[in-house]
């Protein structure tokens, strides 16, 4: 981008946005299955958009300078609190900033020389990110094949005198299942260890399905044994990106994942997140969707959202070469077939204007395909589950994704660090997945068929190349 000699008007910028954005997956309307919530209630979304649009210039560095942040973060927080069993709270960026300040708490309250953390192998990547930024080792253990809940016992059996923090989901993000919350609180509290329940997705969720009707067992801070929680309100709260909270049982564990310094001669520097200048926008649009939605609007949303998953995991269920992970206790279902390559299906959805989020297979548990339903989806379920059913077809016709011989070893013993983005792109596009400027959007199904056929270290290294390649400018 060159610097324009002289300002542009709005209408020429606004303009110009609307074609960057011609190629984006659409952020309404439910056809994307993941990254988006979307409750279908335009007027929400409109006070959102206004609050955040009133509060964007609100700097959150200093609450003294700006006292609607405070008032606004106790409500926001407070709400959370009050939903999921007390409390004292940090509003935050997203999942991975509450999860962050999780792992720095317990880490900094432990005082451990080797500190490390115990958790699933279907606990979010923010754990594993956190523990690279701060120092800590993990420890991954093994879930159950056919639940995919881990397991008390094989939990406690990875705890040592360093462990600082034992992580548990409500749900796990990859099949939508609960762990067992209170198992697995009382093993870390018999052993003096904190317990971290990751309810990014299911905080705001799992009351609402359980006042709809679903059963949900205990999951969150009334919990014996629970020590902290995190909670994403720009997920199922329907909040604009950019808001979560998380909650500690002990007022002493909040201070102690903040940050303040005294040294040096400047401002008085103390944050209660990661960030320190930060836009009050998110806090805004976050407490105008609570106040917009109310108690009665998230029930709604909470029953729409159980008549839809239920109805999904029937119709999946009746496609042949289809069937669901696991039993799902929430509104995220995985999917998966040994008769045809769902990395293929996948393509053929967004050939037809729907995105289904392709999962690799890991630690046993096979290559799927997931769909986050929310509130919006139940008015669209019937296109969706046609859409499946069509794209399923269409993939077996087409079988598999074919890797190259020998792509695989190749791709294992390469010294990436002895490849420019230039030539990595070049090689890319020589075993069919062009990445190279003005290529356009490369077939996924052979992008996910390698990276599936790789070591997790392996995937690691390629997926941090392909997210180069895509940024370079020349």
């Amino acid at each position: 981008m060159n610097l324009p000699d002289t300002g542009r008007t709005t209408e020429d910028l606004l303009a110009e946005l609307a074609r960057l954005k011609e190629r984006d997956l659409p952020v309404r309307g439910g056809q994307v299955t993941a990254y988006v919530y979307d409750t279908g209630r335009e007027e929400v979304h409109e006070a959102a958009a206004r609050a955040y649009a009133e509060m964007l210039e609100v700097n959150c560095l200093d609450p003294t300078a700006f006292p609607s942040v405070v008032e606004m973060e106790k409500q926001v927080v407070g709400a959370v609190a009050d939903l999921l069993g007390g409390g004292h709270g940090i509003f935050t960026s997203g999942g991975t900033e509450s999860i962050m300040l999780a792992v720095k708490a317990a880490r900094d309250a432990a005082g451990r020389a080797q500190p490390n953390l115990v958790l699933p192998v279907t606990a979010h990547p923010a754990f594993h990110k956190a523990a690279h930024y701060l120092g800590l080792e993990v420890r991954p253990v093994p879930v159950d094949p056919a639940t995919f809940k881990a397991d008390a016992r094989t939990v406690a059996a990875a705890m040592d005198d360093d462990t600082v923090l034992v992580v548990a989901s409500a749900p796990s993000y990859p099949q939508g299942v609960i762990d067992p919350i209170g198992e697995i609180a009382a093993v870390a509290a018999a052993a003096g260890v904190r317990c971290h329940v990751d309810a990014c997705v299911g905080g705001w969720l799992l009351p609402w399905l359980r006042a709809a009707g679903a059963e949900i067992p205990a999951f969150d801070l009334s919990v014996p044994g629970v020590t902290s929680l995190s909670c994403d309100l720009h997920k199922f709260g329907y909040a604009p990106k950019g808001a979560s909270v998380v909650l500690f049982a002990d007022p002493a564990m909040r201070r102690a994942a903040y940050f303040a310094s005294g040294a040096w001669p400047g401002y008085t520097v103390i944050n209660a997140t990661v960030q320190s200048s930060r836009s009050a926008g998110s806090l805004g649009g976050a407490w105008a969707t609570l106040q917009a939605l109310g108690r009665d609007g998230y029930l709604a949303l909470g029953r729409a959202t159980l008549e839809a998953t239920a109805r999904l995991r029937a119709g999946i269920a009746a496609v042949p070469g289809l069937r669901v992970l696991g039993e799902p206790e929430t509104s995220l279902v995985a999917f998966t077939s040994s008769e045809l390559d769902v990395f293929v299906l996948a393509d053929e959805a967004r050939r037809r204007g729907w995105f289904l989020q392709p999962q690799l297979s890991y630690a046993g548990i096979p290559a799927n395909l997931h769909i986050t339903v929310t509130g919006v989806t139940l008015s669209g379920i019937e296109a969706l589950l046609k859409v499946i059913g069509e794209s399923a077809a269409a993939a077996r016709v087409r079988g598999p994704a074919v890797l190259p011989d020998g792509l695989v070893d190749l791709v294992v013993n390469l010294d990436l660090a002895e490849l420019d983005d230039a030539a990595f792109a070049e090689l890319a596009a020589a075993v069919g997945v062009d990445l190279r400027p003005g290529a356009g959007q490369p077939e996924m199904a052979l992008v996910n068929a390698v990276l599936d056929a790789l070591p997790a270290a392996t995937r690691e290294a390629v997926l941090v190349r392909f997210l180069s390649v895509i940024y370079r400018s020349t």
